[in-house]
């Protein structure tokens, strides 16, 4: 039966706004809880492997760390994440509705305090604060790490020590030019030196690489170089049968081979690095190919894969054995022990320590008739390295390897790759060219995924790498490395010369097509520093488009075209001034050169200000450059920026200036940068970038169009790398004060 009600016109008007009121909380709370129910529907039907994001939580957590600025914050996270946790866990209890949801926030809400946990003890229990300031002298030590680096002239060591003045222990890595070096300088020597030391440096402009916290977490106080002769007061070894065998290898190798061949050889049988040349080091760079000079997946698959085969084929001569034992499980075991011992003697870093792992899980897997390529075994890995060293999250190295196997991993679980690479009846030719389109759709794959890590870090990425590595990824894995092992066995009874003699062509084929490619015009993309959120939206993307099942992955197409945007809309910043103020960097007066304040007598200097403006390299001192009025001391340039003129007095010597000619100067300017301590009769209209200055904010990379400050100390926080750099005072925020002015 209807029931009609018949309101009045008055009737509504009076009652629609007690109506309103009363019933907008209910439509709220049915939004939300619709909201709800379709999360729990996408959770209950998406059919995903939950262990790869429980690594991502933990890494999310841990780069979080990273990026807040002091323990307030990270506090307040932790118990954020655990209020959210233990809450979602004990409504459980109460009411049995949504179990994917809230067993999913109990379960990434703890991974992540797990995560922000693991990496500030590391910071607390590792962490080693730099020394107060540069300083020359004499320190008598005990050598715990030495490392060869012919192609620098030098070699690195890492010593223990005393602190002048203070007496606490720490450790120093110092550069011994390599005509100083001695064979009693081993690890386990005790030398006297002379040593000039400076605390770690942090990055010299905002998104330049930061050194202060890789030595933190490494636990080093100092950098340095030796300065005379070193005497040795007690000798040392070679740091044990592993370092022995590792140097000694690498030794081997390049007697065997001269040149760049050996170099790289050395590299691939030991991990040895130092003695490959410049050159050679950027074209691998520049043309995709320098992952196969530091030891990771590649080599350990292929070190484990070999050693796998072989085992399996001699144990199968032996019928007694195989008949009573499983030979797979007996062959998985030897090469297991070889993909260890191949780790520990190339130096157990990240990459390698997480090809290991995973190479043992395939191994597992293999053995016990499971899927040996997945996502899951893959976050195992992710896992062990998180918790041994949380810090590698945000490094490239970590960042690079892990994604470039999730990314492999990704491409061969998708239902079409599957069908395409499944077994038929076909012409042996026919099976080959789809291993090779694979083999080229996996290298494009792994250039998209590392393109946007290389930007971030590096400032530069490859175009043509993934035409290279269909090159030589089969040419490194089933020519060279397989030649180097033959070329050492056969060493043993003098008749390896013919097998070094085609493992030095292969690697030079290698070298000839990584020059050639890296010479082609476009080969490198050049960027400038792109910023956090960036890199964040690549990174949201890929893990979406890797980790989720079905349709539902091509959402993740949205944050990676966003980041394409952002890539697209960068621009370069006018002004880069390095935390000392001695090197300044103009971009946009002098076509594609850098305009530079000073002659730059370091690579290092100019690598820095070239790669952050995203600049092939080329730079034109200020003195040279006719619209610049420079004398001994100051040079002063006119920029036209944003529709106006910017007046810039740049400081070029520490000579003693007349302080009224100078407040007169300043009072003409717009902006003043000097490395040295201005007077405070020096009032620029802008900015006054002085010692006092860039001694809080690091260096600064100024946009004059839009009238903005980026500084290194906007990224630093209260971490302790930072604090150990920067001992004066930071009660005001002067970076605060630029901005207001130049806005």
């Amino acid at each position: 039966m209807a029931v009609e009600v018949a309101f009045s016109p008055q009737s509504v008007n009076d009652g629609d706004d007690s109506a309103a009121m009363h019933h907008r909380p209910w439509r709220s709370r049915a939004t939300l809880s619709s909201a709800v129910e379709r999360v729990e529907r996408f959770l209950a039907n998406a059919g995903f492997d939950r262990a790869p994001w429980l690594a991502v939580a933990f890494a999310f957590g841990i780069a979080l760390w990273f990026h807040l600025p002091n323990r307030w914050n990270w506090l307040a996270l932790i118990a954020l994440c655990l209020s959210c946790g233990f809450g979602a866990l004990g409504t459980m209890r109460d009411d049995g509705r949504f179990p994917f949801l809230r067993q999913a926030i109990v379960v990434v809400a703890l991974t992540m305090a797990a995560g922000v946990t693991t990496v500030w003890m590391k910071s607390v229990l590792v962490g080693q604060p730099a020394i107060a300031r540069p300083m020359a002298t004499t320190l008598t030590g005990i050598v715990k790490g030495r490392q060869e680096q012919p192609a620098e002239g030098r070699v690195r060591l890492l010593m223990e020590t005393h602190e002048p003045g203070t007496g606490r222990v720490i450790t120093v890595r110092l550069n011994l030019p390599q005509e100083a070096d001695r064979k009693d300088i081993g690890e386990g020597a005790q030398l006297r030196l002379r040593a000039r030391l400076m605390p770690p440096a942090g990055p010299m402009l905002p998104g330049g690489q930061d050194f202060a916290r890789t030595a933190w977490f490494a636990g080093i106080a100092a950098t340095g170089s030796v300065m005379g002769d070193v005497e040795v007061l007690q000798p040392g070894g070679q740091g044990g049968w592993l370092g022995s065998i590792k140097a000694r290898l690498s030794r081997h190798v390049r007697e065997r081979l001269d040149g760049s061949a050996g170099a790289i050889a050395a590299a691939f049988a030991s991990g040895d690095r130092g003695a490959i040349d410049k050159a050679d080091d950027a074209a691998m760079r520049d043309s995709g190919l320098t992952h196969l000079l530091s030891i990771s997946g590649l080599h350990v698959s292929a070190v484990v894969a070999a050693a796998w085969f072989l085992a399996i084929k001699v144990l199968a001569l032996w019928p007694w054995l195989a008949l009573r034992v499983r030979l797979p499980l007996a062959a998985a075991g030897i090469a297991a022990l070889s993909g260890v011992l191949y780790t520990l003697v190339t130096g157990a870093e990240v990459p390698t320590v997480r090809s290991c792992i995973g190479a043992v899980l395939v191994l597992v897997a293999l053995a016990l008739g499971r899927e040996p390529l997945s996502l899951r075994m893959l976050a195992v890995a992710a896992f062990v390295v998180m918790l041994m060293w949380p810090e590698a999250v945000v490094g490239p190295s970590f960042q690079m390897s892990f994604a470039s196997v999730i990314a492999i991993i990704a491409l061969h679980c998708c239902a079409p790759v599957r069908a395409f690479l499944a077994p038929r009846e076909e012409p042996w030719w026919a099976w080959s060219a789809r291993r090779m389109a694979m083999l080229l759709a996996t290298g494009l794959v792994i250039e998209f995924a590392l393109m946007p890590i290389g930007l971030y870090h590096f400032h530069r990425a490859g175009v043509y790498g993934a035409f290279a590595n269909v090159i030589a990824i089969p040419l490194t894995t089933f020519i060279t490395m397989p030649l180097i092992a033959i070329a050492l066995i056969l060493d043993i009874i003098g008749l390896g010369g013919p097998a070094w003699w085609l493992c030095g062509q292969s690697i030079d084929a290698m070298l000839a097509m990584a020059h050639w490619i890296s010479d082609r015009p476009g080969a490198v993309t050049l960027l400038p520093a792109m910023g956090k959120g960036s890199i964040a939206l690549f990174t949201i993307g890929g893990l979406w488009l890797a980790l989720w099942r079905g349709p539902v992955r091509l959402a993740g197409l949205l944050p990676v075209v966003a980041g394409v945007v952002t890539l697209a809309l960068l621009e370069r910043p006018d002004i880069m001034v390095a935390g000392d103020g001695r090197h300044v960097g103009i971009v946009g007066e002098a076509d594609r050169t850098l305009l530079v304040l000073r002659d730059m007598r370091s690579d290092y200097a100019r690598e820095n200000l070239t790669e952050l403006a995203g600049m092939d390299g080329s730079v034109l001192p200020m003195a040279r450059w006719p619209n610049a009025q420079c004398s001994r001391d100051f040079c002063a340039i006119t920029l036209h920026r944003g529709g106006r003129d910017w007046r810039l007095l740049l400081s070029r010597s520490r000579n003693m200036t007349e302080e009224r000619a100078l407040a007169a100067a300043c009072d003409r300017a717009d902006i003043v940068i000097s490395d040295r301590w201005l007077p405070r009769s020096c009032r620029p209209a802008v900015l006054k970038a002085d010692r006092r200055l860039l001694s809080r904010t690091g260096g600064i990379a100024i946009d004059l169009e839009k009238r903005s400050i980026r500084s290194v100390a906007e990224d630093q926080g209260e971490h302790g790398w930072w604090q150990g750099e920067r001992r004066e005072s930071r009660s005001s925020n002067p970076q605060k004060k630029a901005d207001a002015k130049i806005t």
